[in-house]
């Protein structure tokens, strides 16, 4: 695979964390550059790890395993993550202005790392696909990688912006985008 191949994949594999990118740092009280890149590399590493695991599967499992059966999977496992952050975002989102604390300056790690996983589960399948053509899959999983912590981490920029315009109901626009995103990643399999 050539370079140029390499950098449109790694692109393309970024975009979808890059959206909830938008919608994490917009839920966030002023978050600072710090805060969004801590969350790019977070996603970042997530992002390339994962299609080192399913360049490993798919090496290992050429012989038993279809790889047709984990990308028969790996959508429906993405939505599912991406539908309950997104319902618990528009919930915080959607109670009662008496109820309402205030926004936090930080996500969790385990927050992130679930969000960032369920994101990252179409690079677990492309990773498997790699697996059955010759190319250098620490270049490949490098680039996805940091092309994904730079987009999350302007994308988590850019919600601080988003955020201050709409308020309080940034986390309600946060679940929103992660529902999308999971029903876009679930259809366009289909």
């Amino acid at each position: 695979m050539n370079p140029i191949a390499l950098s449109l994949l790694a692109f393309s594999m970024s975009t979808d964390a890059f959206s909830v990118a938008i919608g994490k740092g917009a839920s966030l009280k002023n978050p600072r550059f710090t805060e969004a890149l801590r969350m790019g590399v977070i996603f970042g590493s997530i992002e390339a790890i994962t299609p080192i695991i399913g360049w490993l599967i798919g090496r290992s499992a050429t012989s038993f395993i279809d790889a047709s059966f984990i990308e028969a999977w790996d959508h429906w496992v993405a939505f599912v993550i991406l539908l309950g952050l997104g319902l618990h975002m528009l919930y915080a989102g959607l109670k009662p202005d008496n109820e309402e604390q205030e926004a936090p300056s930080r996500h969790s790690f385990l927050k992130l790392a679930v969000a960032a996983f369920g994101t990252s589960i179409d690079a677990m399948a492309v990773g498997i696909s790699l697996a059955f053509i010759e190319v250098n899959i620490l270049l490949a999983a490098s680039l996805i990688g940091l092309a994904t912590a730079t987009m999350v981490t302007f994308g988590v920029m850019l919600g601080k912006v988003l955020g201050s315009l709409i308020g309080h109901k940034a986390e309600m626009f946060g679940g929103l985008m992660l529902i999308a995103i999971g029903g876009w990643i679930l259809f366009s399999h289909f």
